[in-house]
């Protein structure tokens, strides 16, 4: 080890030697490179994101500490083409042996090509050149941070720097800052020229953001602009903008204080060459004029029209609306006060009614009374019928690849209530590794389908809720029923669901559905596969028959069959074997059996839901937000009501039937929390924790396959493949792992690496659990505190492509801690290439 330590410490300083001219290679001699920039305010050093985003410089971009596109940059050679021309003049029969192959001309051509210039040119272009210190950027970064302290009240904050070098060719800069004291403000008055405007200002007046004894802050004069704005124009003042609200500052350096005198004079008026004062005015809605196709703004082309509950209503040819359907769209009403509020929310509404599209709303002065306004709403439909055909390429924790082909047929304002009616067919074949495949066909999925939905603008119900779900909250209703017909997916399925649900948005970030009912019928057309499909069970009872089987029948030549394999667990649990209950042997058999049994047999689910979504999210930009959901669902209720009134015979469980079928019986809840931090530079750290628990009772005694949770996959834990991560500390050991408890966390670094290529680092931890059901093996149960050391740990790196429509996601995730071995050999066992686990994703995983 000795002998040794002296090498590594060698090429470990010549790599950081090597590092440091590398960076520096292309900074001319007598400049440095920027490496930092330090803020030292008042002797602290501040890490401030606004201040940051206002110097003039910034360091070149780092991958995880890297100077990565600097690197690529440095790679580029300096004029390619030149250095091609010297190398090939460099020897007098050089340019005439190429000649002979490729002609003079082609000669020449090369010193164009990518291998010549073309690489160096990708590298400029891909790298990023070193950003070199510059006196004049400096000056710069100094004057926009005193602004920066200048706004905030420091009047006579001072900023100076310095360039203090940290090796060759390269040095940060220190900026330091002395604020001295900031000012506060001192009295507030003001001088509104419209009376009216005064008097609308001291209604509000108390909810300012500029209170006496406060410190100066250009952001609140802003905010109480935009604040006073907003009421104005709510209130009738129509011509009112944010400019008409100017400040008269007046500073008293002595004391430090501030004299404010809001100022709002009256609007000016072009007259003529001249500009005359006049008052502003508090307006009226007079009139409301729907025109229901835009070519309606010709009056004589109008043929029709109808006044219903104040709003006139105009066509160009017959109305093809009911009059009630678009008035319940509309807040602007006659007699109110102008409202920009009431004009927003009508555009959003009418929008929001899938017919039009977006509203052209104008107001015009009433030529009859000058307080008043007519509002004009003009709309334009959207095609009454509407044909859609798309195919698209999938990827899923079943299915490795597929196409997925489909057909939809859109009738817009149905019964001229602007219901919207769609017609959808689809189908698709696809491929997966994991499920039986004998004949090793490459597209060995297959499934179709059809769906038709019916969508109301406002709540379908037989009693009144308009006061409890207004209008205003974009109430809708939604029917919806489908049947899918699945072949090679497991037992094979037809899926027939029903929907009936309400949405609303109670606020602006915010949104509730309740379905009162849904309804999913699943049939298993191939249960004989069963053992073909569920291989993992299927091998551990062929290895148990082969000691315990009594039926030389059960075998085909050494392999249990099908049949015979059913036929050795009912031997097993009667008793007819040499295997006693309680035996280890005769649990896993039993346990074999009662999973078949499960997800054999047809399930009738009805339920009934409620989802309260909250996202904060700003926009598309908008890196810092949060959203949360959360779920309640309750099912069985309904179905046995209606089962004890008509009684049927019990199952061969033992469980109340309705047609003939087991009925689904349990409570569900669970939580979605996603968290986003932007740290500037297309940086974000994502946070996300959900936790759900399924609880059978009543005719039930576990959760269906369908309504269950599993773990791992490509937006889950990404170490584990779907499915395959628990319960417990089982292992895994089942083709299809699932429980009905889960608890899981991620937590995701996103970086920007070059262009559109971004990268993240990633933890993901949880599992799930057998709780409340059938299931009593204790490795695969949630047994209190203790089983929260079963929580299993993926890390790892992923890659991104953003193509601005969609994000092509792949991400490398290793089994950091690994629930399943012995309790020794959880950490760090699984963490070499040979043991990747790779996951394809489509948009980020949360």
């Amino acid at each position: 080890m000795k002998k040794i330590f002296p090498k590594i410490t060698l090429i470990f300083l010549t790599g950081i030697i090597f590092h440091s001219c590398s960076v520096v290679k292309k900074v001319p001699e007598g400049e440095q490179l920027l490496t930092k920039n330090i803020i030292q305010t008042n002797d602290s050093i501040i890490k401030n994101e606004r201040i940051d985003a206002l110097l003039s410089q910034k360091p070149n971009g780092k991958l995880i500490g890297y100077p990565f596109r600097l690197s690529l940059y440095n790679l580029a050679k300096e004029k390619p083409d030149s250095l091609y021309y010297v190398w090939l003049n460099k020897k007098p029969n050089r340019r005439e042996n190429l000649a002979k192959i490729i002609s003079n001309k082609q000669v020449d051509r090369l010193s164009q090509s990518f291998l010549v210039s073309g690489l160096s040119r990708f590298l400029k272009k891909t790298g990023e050149a070193p950003v070199i210190i510059n006196p004049i950027k400096i000056r710069s970064s100094k004057n926009k941070i005193r602004g920066y302290y200048h706004n905030l009240g420091y009047f006579d904050a001072e900023v100076d720097s310095k360039v203090d070098s940290v090796g060759l060719k390269k040095a940060k800069i220190i900026f330091t800052v002395k604020t001295g004291e900031y000012s506060t403000i001192d009295s507030i008055s003001r001088r509104i020229e419209t009376p009216e405007i005064d008097s609308l200002f001291l209604k509000i007046q108390s909810a300012t953001y500029l209170k006496s004894g406060k410190q100066y802050n250009t952001d609140h004069f802003d905010l109480e602009k935009t604040r006073l704005t907003e009421y104005f124009r709510n209130n009738g003042v129509y011509h009112f903008q944010i400019n008409h609200v100017r400040y008269d500052v007046i500073t008293n350096q002595r004391d430090k204080t501030i004299d404010v005198v809001y100022e709002i004079e009256d609007r000016k008026i072009k007259k003529g060459d001249t500009l005359v004062k006049t008052p502003f005015k508090i307006y009226k809605i007079s009139q409301v004029n729907v025109f229901t196709n835009n070519t309606s703004r010709k009056t004589n082309k109008i043929t029709d029209s109808v006044s219903y509950k104040n709003y006139n209503f105009y066509s160009n040819g017959k109305l093809n609306y009911k009059p009630k359907a678009i008035a319940n769209a509309i807040f602007i009403e006659k007699g109110n006060l102008f409202s920009d509020k009431e004009r927003s929310l009508t555009s959003i509404s009418l929008s929001n009614l899938k017919v039009f599209n977006f509203p052209n709303i104008e107001y015009i002065e009433d030529p009859f009374n000058e307080n008043n306004l007519i509002a004009n709403i003009y709309l334009t439909p959207l095609k009454k019928k509407n044909l859609t055909a798309s195919i698209d390429f999938t990827h899923s924790n079943i299915q490795d690849f597929g196409i997925t082909g489909s057909l939809s047929l859109t009738f817009r304002n149905l019964f001229r209530r602007a219901e919207t009616l769609e017609i959808a067919t689809r189908g698709n074949i696809g491929s997966s590794k994991d499920l039986a495949n004998p004949r090793e066909i490459f597209f060995n999925i297959a499934e179709y389908g059809a769906d038709v939905k019916i969508s109301f603008p406002r709540i379908f119900f037989p009693i009144n809720t308009k006061s409890i779900i207004r209008k205003e909250m974009l109430p809708t209703t939604q029917m919806s029923f489908g049947l899918t017909n699945q072949r090679n997916i497991g037992l094979d399925k037809e899926n027939f669901t029903g929907i009936i649900n309400y949405n609303w948005q109670p606020k602006n970030n915010t949104s509730l559905r309740f379905d009162l009912v849904n309804i999913q019928f699943i049939r298993n057309l191939n249960s004989g596969n069963y053992f073909n499909v569920y291989t993992s069970s299927y091998n551990r009872l062929n290895d148990l028959a082969q000691t315990y089987s009594i039926d030389p029948n059960d075998f085909n030549g050494d392999k249990l069959s099908n049949d015979g394999a059913v036929n050795f667990i009912n031997d097993v649990v009667s008793g007819s074997t040499a295997l006693t209950q309680g035996e280890s042997d005769y649990e896993s058999i039993r346990s074999i059996g009662e999973r078949r049994k499960r997800l054999i047999e047809d399930n009738l689910i009805v339920s009934s839901a409620l989802t309260f979504t909250k996202n904060t999210k700003k926009g598309l930009q908008d890196d810092t937000f949060y959203s949360f959901k959360a779920k309640f669902e309750s099912a069985g209720n309904l179905t046995s009501l209606i089962a004890k009134q008509t009684p049927e015979d019990r199952s061969n469980n033992g469980n109340e039937t309705l047609f003939g079928i087991e009925y689904a019986q349990y409570l569900k809840g669970e939580f979605d929390l996603v968290k986003h931090w932007g740290l500037g530079r297309k940086r974000v750290i994502t946070f996300r924790t959900f936790a759900g628990l399924a609880v059978p009772y009543g005719n039930a005694k576990s959760i269906p396959f369908s309504r269950s949770y599993f773990a791992g996959g490509s937006n889950d834990n990404r170490g584990w493949q779907a499915y395959s991560l628990g319960p417990g500390s089982s292992g895994g050991i089942n083709d299809f792992n699932e429980a009905n408890l889960k608890l899981a966390g991620s937590i995701e670094y996103r970086f920007n690496i070059v262009g559109k290529i971004n990268g993240a680092l990633f933890a993901d931890a949880g599992n799930i659990w057998n709780v409340f059901d059938n299931i009593e093996d204790k490795s695969y149960t949630f047994n209190g505190i203790k089983s929260l050391e079963e929580i299993a740990l993926g890390t790892g790196i992923g890659f991104r492509y953003d193509f601005d429509f969609f994000v092509f996601r792949i991400d490398f995730g290793y089994k950091t801690y690994n629930p399943a071995k012995e309790v020794n050999e959880r950490w760090f066992r699984d963490i070499n290439f040979g043991k990747t686990v790779l996951n394809f994703g489509i948009n980020y995983p949360f």
